[in-house]
């Protein structure tokens, strides 16, 4: 197997930056002092998950963006998927708000750092307030090639950052 990729931290301006415009507030330097890169649980295990950088209480209803502090440098024929570990799928309906992430290799070049930012929504049904403490996994990334038409001539380079691709 090719060895595609690597994970890596944002400065700590940019996580601070980007947990502060998603209104959240914890210990930023000691939560980006303990990020833990995203890894695969097992050998045999497709996704790397990824860990919460602060303890999150969510009630049935809520939605969190979940600044994670990670960024992905990648091959260009690769794009990172990201979902919901299926526990918590199971359990407490959580999910993405976008339904699957996709972070494409340019990305990593960003203006926010390629930045991966996570929102998620606790969607219970049996009314399950979603509790998980800092470093718990909550979310998998999956790597995928993916193939371009023969007569593909797309040359916009990204600029900006999260959602910029349609501005």
């Amino acid at each position: 197997m090719t060895n595609i990729t690597h994970f890596e931290k944002v400065s700590l301006k940019q996580f601070i930056l980007d947990a502060k415009n998603n209104n959240l507030n914890y210990d930023f330097e000691t939560s980006y002092n303990n990020l833990k890169l995203p890894k695969r649980a097992t050998i045999s295990s497709a996704g790397y998950d990824f860990y919460l950088p602060f303890d999150l209480i969510l009630k049935p209803g809520q939605t969190i963006t979940i600044p994670t502090g990670i960024r992905c440098q990648m091959n260009e024929e690769f794009v990172l998927q990201i979902f919901p570990r299926s526990s918590l799928g199971f359990k407490y309906r959580l999910q993405l708000d976008n339904t699957v992430g996709i972070i494409d290799s340019d990305y990593y070049y960003a203006q926010n750092e390629g930045h991966i930012m996570i929102r998620v929504t606790n969607l219970s049904l049996n009314d399950k307030t979603l509790s998980l403490k800092t470093g718990d996994a909550f979310v998998q990334g999956l790597f995928i090639t993916y193939g371009k038409t023969n007569d593909d001539n797309t040359t916009e380079v990204r600029h900006g950052g999260f959602g910029s691709t349609n501005k």
